[in-house]
């Protein structure tokens, strides 16, 4: 089983979501630099959430499920690279391995979420419920007007992203074993949410 690098942040990536990152820490200029060196780049990494610790200087605990991303720009600035990647495929971490360079690991590939016409009404619920909160609570205001994929399933991925929801509830989202599930889930947990803030 290949080792592959990895960058345990303190967010949440989900599958078809773009995330722009400022690479500073040695460790990750080094990684980032081996993945615009390859000969066959692959040009994927591992983004895991961080359930303890910060994402500067290590001794960290992560979380066992992640998101790989492919870099589909790297900008230098002056002592740190601005880059952006795009969430692929989930998977489960199988084993850590040393930091050294950087952090890696030994990663098995979660399955594709799979869509059914039967969820479409559970969709149109989701989009509507998503959107609602998010024009009434977040900033910025934008992210309610965001246009979707025309994939249902990329569709699905980016309202779990723009739902105003800590990373832990993200967390749990990332973790959905089927796309009805995700749905159901982001609806309960927005709609959770939303009643939290209307009783403050």
């Amino acid at each position: 089983m290949a080792a592959s690098p990895m960058f345990p942040l303190g967010s949440v990536l989900f599958p078809s979501v773009p995330i722009p990152l400022r690479v500073f820490e040695p460790r990750y200029l080094t990684l980032v630099g081996r993945l615009l060196d390859e000969v066959e780049p692959d040009f994927e990494f591992g983004v895991v959430l961080i359930e303890r610790g910060f994402e500067a200087g290590g001794g960290d605990q992560r979380a066992s499920v992640g998101t790989m991303a492919r870099l589909v720009s790297a900008a230098v600035g002056a002592d740190d690279l601005l880059i952006v990647g795009v969430g692929t495929r989930r998977f489960r971490v199988e084993r850590w391995l040393d930091d050294d360079p950087y952090p890696r690991a030994e990663l098995s590939m979660l399955p594709d979420l799979e869509w059914s016409e039967a969820l479409a009404p559970l969709r149109t619920e989701a989009e509507s419920v998503v959107r609602r909160v998010v024009a009434r609570v977040a900033e910025p205001q934008s992210d309610a007007e965001i246009e979707l994929s025309n994939d249902p399933v990329e569709a699905a991925w980016q309202l779990a992203a723009i739902a105003p929801l800590g990373e832990y509830d993200r967390y749990t989202l990332l973790r959905s074993t089927s796309l009805g599930g995700l749905l159901r889930q982001t609806i309960d947990l927005v709609i959770e949410a939303e009643e939290l803030w209307s009783a403050e």
